[in-house]
């Protein structure tokens, strides 16, 4: 019975996150940030009651709102916007495993949980440890450490960045530069933007989106240059792309080209652009429900696994690279237009 009652009262909150924000648009700067704080208060209180299911799907719902989210936006802003912050995004990659090997050796870390934390600090959270374990061969338990550490740090940004933006007055373009280069996790990124605005939200989302393309190149160098090798055993590439990437451009694509087949002002063409609209409006509504699964999945017993120096490992790195990339927006020594 008791149990029952806890999987009631976990669906009602989850499908709270996605109705209520839709028909009520003042909860819609607070929900994301809400969503995930609730959902660690309830695993961690209670426990996730679909844990099961939330570990297995939440990534896969988490690409299929980012998809949705391309259905209205326009590709050749999306393309520009990531060609604008691709210069930015390898310098940050760089310093920031660069940063991550150097403090991991110093605190003494073994060499997986260092690079896996400092991989999915500095290209995309959960999606870059996914790709990067393989390719190490890493053990459960270091992805589990790995994992949980920057996890635990995605939700603290989702919390403090839109307050620490508006503090400095950051417009939504600046604060989508900030939040893509800054914060790990696609989730997160989407999240932060959200709360601080429209504009934020597809800048965000775009430069986040092409820097997450780096786990190819990253991962061929760990697959060449740091993967243990066995003893007459040859050096195998791997690597892989999340799905949900070329599923946003494809859908972008779809939005921005084919209401042009029809004629801009045929009844077919305004159609495509209102469904793509739609699909938009509710996939940035299933994402405040995804952050609610996102935030439950972390547990007393991750919280218990993280220990200091994995944390120690990911909060430095953290906090030098999201002071240094504030700075340099405020400072226009990043270009921000808008």
């Amino acid at each position: 019975m008791k149990q029952s009652i806890q999987k009631i009262f976990y669906l009602l909150l989850a499908s709270g996150f996605f109705a209520v924000p839709c028909f009520w648009a003042p909860a819609r700067d607070y929900a994301p940030g809400l969503a995930v704080i609730t959902g660690i208060i309830f695993a961690v209180a209670f426990g996730n009651p679909f844990k099961e299911y939330t570990s297995k799907y939440t990534s896969n719902l988490l690409g299929a709102t980012i998809v949705g989210m391309g259905c209205g936006m326009n590709l050749i802003k999306v393309l520009q916007a990531g060609a604008n912050g691709i210069v930015y995004t390898l310098i940050g990659i760089s310093a920031g495993l660069g940063l991550g090997v150097l403090v991991g050796k110093r605190l003494k870390l073994n060499r997986d949980t260092m690079y896996l934390i400092s991989v999915g600090t500095s290209i995309c959270g959960g999606s870059a440890i996914a790709a990067a374990a393989p390719v190490l061969k890493a053990k459960s338990h270091d992805i589990a450490i790995a994992s949980a550490t920057v996890f635990t740090l995605n939700a603290v940004a989702l919390l403090i960045f839109p307050a620490v933006g508006h503090a400095l007055n950051f417009t939504e373009t600046q604060f989508g530069y900030w939040a893509a280069l800054a914060i790990h996790d696609t989730s997160s990124v989407v999240g932060a933007g959200f709360q601080y605005g429209p504009q934020a939200l597809e800048v965000g989302t775009t430069v986040k989106l092409a820097r997450a393309l780096w786990i190819v190149p990253v991962t061929l160098f760990i697959s060449c240059f740091v993967a243990p090798v066995a003893e007459g055993e040859k050096r195998a590439v791997k690597f892989k792309v999340p799905w949900f990437i070329p599923g946003f451009l494809i859908a972008a694509a779809i939005v921005t080209w084919l209401p042009g087949l029809f004629g801009s002002e045929q009844p077919m063409s305004k159609y495509i652009c209102k469904t793509g609209q739609f699909i938009k409006d509710i996939s940035k509504f299933l994402m405040i429900t995804t952050l609610f699964l996102i935030g439950s999945n972390l547990s007393r017993e991750k919280l218990k696994e993280l220990g200091l120096k994995p944390v120690l490992h990911g909060v430095i790195l953290w906090i030098i690279l999201s002071v240094c990339w504030c700075a340099a927006i405020a400072a226009g020594v990043v270009n921000c237009k808008g």
